[in-house]
């Protein structure tokens, strides 16, 4: 899942970062990669505490649509990928009905760009529900 965030700082070196979809998230690092490094760390464990809770785990929204909030005026926008899917459940084996052209269109993207068809159409969900 790809997180938006908003990296402030007031001497140009250190780094504050928010992660707007996650209220009460946030890091710090003493550069910007190592700022972007710790929040990747930071929506790892904040994610899982959402699930130990029985909450979901908000959609982002775009950079877009925050950078609205001014909030974030001054900040930096930069998104990070986190791998939540340890955090989704189990997998459940779905039986679902296609045209077999556009199935074959998945396999062909999907084994293109290094992923599985239920990868593909996993994250594809998830992006339409954005």
């Amino acid at each position: 899942m790809r997180f938006p965030v908003v990296l402030h700082t007031n001497d140009g070196v250190r780094f504050g970062v928010t992660v707007p979809d996650l209220p009460g998230c946030f890091s710090t690092g003493d550069t910007f990669d190592a700022a972007l490094d710790s929040v990747v760390e930071a929506i790892d464990l904040h994610v899982e505490g959402l699930t130990e809770e029985g909450s979901e785990v908000p959609v982002p929204r775009s950079i877009a649509e925050h950078r609205i909030n001014p909030d974030f005026a001054e900040g930096v926008w930069a998104a990070v990928e986190v791998d939540v899917s340890r955090f989704e459940g189990r997998a459940a084996k779905i039986n679902i009905t296609l045209p077999r052209r556009l199935l074959t269109k998945i396999d062909n993207y999907a084994k293109a760009h290094g992923e599985t068809r239920s990868g593909f159409l996993a994250e594809a969900a998830r992006a339409a529900m954005r």
